[in-house]
């Protein structure tokens, strides 16, 4: 895995942002809890959907998909509990889960090495 610095740095600033714009938006306690976990799971998404190269072009084509499709998701995902009341166990759940199938499946793609 060959990691992009300016392209990292970018995916973190973009994701920093939405993160901001998520914070802003909210109006509960819960407001560092949704931009902190949202800012890690897009950060993640979004770095190797633009921040990295793998050694085969089909590995980096697979992940960068998946990569793209999940921070749509996540996107979404936080979004939807920017403009709900939610509790912290809902939030925690239900982002863990998304992001360690995130994980799960890129990890998966990588060690296929194709």
């Amino acid at each position: 895995m060959k990691i992009n610095f300016v392209q990292t740095i970018i995916a973190i600033a973009v994701s920093l942002l939405i993160a901001y714009g998520l914070y802003s938006f909210h109006s509960s306690e819960n407001k560092i809890l949704l931009s902190a976990g949202g800012f890690v799971f897009l950060t993640t998404t979004l770095v190797l959907a633009i921040g990295t190269n793998f050694e085969y072009p089909r590995t980096t084509t697979n992940i960068r998909v998946v990569s793209v499709i999940f921070f749509a998701i996540a996107l979404i995902s936080n979004l939807i509990f920017t403009f709900i009341s939610f509790s912290v166990p809902s939030y925690i759940v239900t982002n863990g889960l998304l992001l360690l199938l995130f994980i799960l499946i890129t990890n998966s793609i990588n060690r296929a090495k194709q």
